[in-house]
């Protein structure tokens, strides 16, 4: 569910249905497995990353509480603090699958669920996720029939609550260690 909520495939509806409407292709498949393979080499080599700049993960997992704070405030106040621009011309994997899919928020998630879960448990996570971000790439516009600009929204700021509550939870799960 944590990842569910950072990825926020429903939330980015309305990104995607604005590149459609520049005339770019989204091909799902593509977007979906290229965004499954970052986040995978992510998960097993941003710990490798950390030890390089001596970060623990516990460190690490209560400053992606933070991130994780300020994304759910985005999406709960309809502000824009983090700015992901790329380049004009963008397609299915920038800014569709990284940074969109697989960017800063959920790497920050996927080391801050390293320190408590396993590995094998996190991929499966992963792996039910993309599934679910195919299909929804593969199906934008009738969710958008669907659904309507409204019930996105709702969507949004439903996924932002859930998103400050995790960010709590992983917050004073790791601090403890660190004190």
């Amino acid at each position: 569910m944590v990842l569910f909520a950072i990825i926020d495939i429903l939330g980015s509806i309305p990104i995607i249905l604005n590149i459609k409407r520049k005339g770019q292709s989204v091909y799902a498949l593509k977007a979906s497995l290229v965004a499954l393979l970052i986040l995978i080499v992510f998960l097993f080599s941003g710990e490798a990353v950390l030890k390089l700049f001596n970060v623990d993960i516990q460190s690490f997992a209560v400053a992606g509480a933070l991130i994780i704070f300020i994304f759910s405030l985005e999406m709960i106040l309809d502000v824009e603090i983090f700015r992901n621009k790329g380049p004009e011309g963008g397609s299915s994997i920038v800014p569709i699958a990284f940074p969109l899919i697989a960017g800063p928020g959920s790497f920050t998630t996927l080391l801050s669920l390293r320190a408590e879960y396993a590995a094998e448990n996190i991929i499966v996570a992963l792996v039910l996720n993309i599934l679910f971000v195919y299909f929804v790439l593969q199906s934008t516009s009738k969710i958008e029939k669907i659904i309507g600009e409204g019930g996105i929204y709702i969507l949004r700021k439903f996924f932002g609550i859930i998103l400050l509550a995790i960010a709590v939870k992983l917050f004073t799960s790791n601090i403890g260690s660190l004190l």
